[in-house]
């Protein structure tokens, strides 16, 4: 598939570099059919040529990304934001599971984003997830979103009972006992479910503290789901330490 595709930036010479960098690693998927840098030229090109996909900066002359989001009618196409955002931000996206590329941009990253769009069946940009980063910005996010092939799921952290990897997917158990999947790694999420309340005892593992039943010497974790856990060697002392902290 060749996905229509169009930029969004108010920087020159920022929109030549991403263009150059899509035709390097995905010139046979890309084709470029517009730019604009404000927020009344991305309305009216998104509406008039409805693109598969949209690069969009967070920061325009007369507004911001968010800006054109609400205003524009069409709204099924992949959005990846591109931004310059510190830390704080940028956990406010990995939240908000919404696709984003820090400036300057990596073509190996690029091509990756790119990757994961072709992985995706439907063409939806989700107004939910533009909600929760708009919240998420303002404040210490309390929840997550997790995007499946089916729906868009809201989870409270608290409700994260364990996450389980496998390969390039990450299952979530909810204390209620739904399971979500997504086509995320573990990698993706451990920098923000952080200690106390979520700790990483194993590479394919990460849990809820608050969930634990018992543990083990031997380095078994019983959850309150009845689930048993491994924790590996190497995470056994700094475990047993939080557990020790948490008495």
């Amino acid at each position: 598939m060749i996905y229509k595709t169009i930029i969004i930036e108010d920087e020159h010479r920022l929109r030549e570099a991403l263009s150059i960098m899509l035709e390097m690693v995905s010139g046979d998927s890309v084709q470029i059919v517009g730019y604009a840098e404000t927020v009344e030229e991305a309305k009216k090109i998104i509406d008039r040529l409805k693109p598969d996909l949209v690069f969009m900066d967070i920061m325009l002359k007369d507004g911001t990304g968010f800006d054109v989001l609400q205003q524009i009618s069409f709204n099924s196409f992949h959005l990846i934001f591109t931004t310059a955002y510190e830390q704080h931000a940028i956990n406010a996206f990995k939240y908000s599971a919404v696709d984003y590329l820090l400036k300057p941009i990596d073509p190996q990253e690029l091509k990756a984003a790119i990757d994961r769009i072709e992985i995706l069946q439907e063409r939806v940009f989700e107004k939910q997830q533009i909600t929760e980063l708009q919240t998420n910005l303002s404040k210490t996010p309390d929840r997550l979103v997790l995007p499946t092939q089916e729906a868009m799921y809201v989870v409270k952290l608290d409700q994260i009972l364990r996450c389980e990897t496998s390969g390039s997917y990450t299952t979530f158990f909810l204390i209620d006992g739904r399971k979500i999947m997504v086509s995320k790694p573990l990698k993706n999420y451990e920098d923000i479910l952080l200690p106390p309340l979520f700790f990483r005892v194993h590479q394919s593992h990460l849990i809820n503290v608050n969930a634990i039943l018992s543990y083990s010497r031997e380095g078994m974790i019983m959850m309150s789901d009845k689930s048993s856990v491994p924790i590996s060697r190497g995470k056994k002392e700094s475990f047993f330490k939080l557990m020790k902290d948490e008495v």
